[in-house]
């Protein structure tokens, strides 16, 4: 088969596109004839080879990266129903690694994909739609909240804002440059800004005549987190789901207690509670199925990891990244 190997820590292109033995399911799994691979953000930390407490560690190499796939079981191992074969599955655990045209999984971690939701949304929703629920479940958003979503127009990002919106609770969606703005004006955000122009942070709190950030939403960190936290009310929730900027970004202790807020690392408490993955998963599957929640998928095909990594990197890309082999 083909798939995208990592022989050495460094830049995106040190991902190369190779001919590799196929993976034979074992005892209790199921190989999936890979339609669509997902690409998440902390994998452009993970490739660099950086030890950080908020990334995983480092692959160990040589490596197929990646564990987001969707597709066709198209072998079994002992002990599986040979009922599954020709199902359609995805999985968040793919092995050897998702960047491939194959890869088995364990049977217990597999969700057959429900209704007419392709391949391409299916990955979307296994990982990053579990995310935004999450959010979501901590937030507890009502109509009454002033909601302020950074990396808008990203996979996590743009669920939100339809979710809020859908809600009936007033959304400010930030992103980086015009294309980004008008891609999240389209979601329905009442306000949406460039966070890349100076003083954005002042044009929203104009722009929201004397009200006040209720829940602020962070994919970014840095600067700009710190620029959004500036909007959020006593009382306010500051959550976290990522640091697209790779720069960290921490309130205070003592002024969030002065100030009556909270403060929480979403994606951390996910990786810490693996046992409601499961859970997570079916629903956000079930929502993009219902069209309750529709990701947006920004494709590269599998020969061209290296680019889609490269694109990620840069902010160039919008909603989740997808490799198709």
């Amino acid at each position: 088969m083909h798939a995208v190997v990592l022989h050495a820590y460094g830049p995106a292109a040190n991902l190369r596109y190779e001919t590799v033995p196929d993976p034979s399911p074992g005892p209790g799994q199921v190989r999936i004839a890979v339609k669509a691979a997902g690409v998440h953000l902390v994998e452009t930390v993970m490739r660099t080879g950086l030890v950080s407490e908020t990334a995983p560690p480092p692959p160990e190499l040589p490596a197929i990266m990646g564990g987001e796939v969707a597709g066709t079981v198209d072998a079994v191992g002992d002990g599986v129903d040979p009922d599954w074969l020709g199902r359609e599955v995805v999985t968040k655990e793919g092995r050897p690694g998702g960047y491939a045209e194959l890869a088995v999984a364990d049977l217990g971690v597999v969700h057959r994909i429900p209704g007419e939701l392709g391949h391409e949304a299916a990955v979307a929703m296994i990982v990053t739609g579990c995310t935004a629920l999450e959010f979501l479940d901590v937030a507890e958003l009502t109509s009454d909240d002033v909601v302020l979503v950074t990396s808008a127009a990203g996979g996590i990002g743009r669920l939100v804002v339809q979710y809020a919106r859908r809600l009936g609770a007033t959304v400010i969606g930030a992103a980086g440059g015009p294309a980004k703005v008008a891609a999240v004006r389209e979601l329905g955000a009442d306000v949406a800004v460039d966070y890349d122009q100076p003083g954005w942070e002042r044009t929203v709190a104009e722009l929201l005549g004397g009200r006040t950030v209720t829940a602020l939403l962070d994919g970014v960190g840095g600067d700009k987190a710190r620029a959004a936290f500036e909007l959020l009310a006593d009382g306010g929730r500051y959550l976290v789901v990522g640091w697209a900027s790779r720069q960290n970004f921490e309130p205070d202790p003592e002024l969030l207690k002065e100030r009556g807020m909270t403060a929480t690392n979403v994606l951390m408490q996910l990786i810490a509670q693996p046992d409601d993955r499961p859970q997570y998963e079916a629903r956000a599957l079930a929502a993009a199925a219902e069209g309750t929640l529709v990701p947006a998928v920004h494709a590269f095909p599998l020969a061209e990891t290296a680019a889609a990594h490269a694109a990620l990197e840069s902010r160039a890309t919008t909603g989740k990244v997808v490799l198709v082999p």
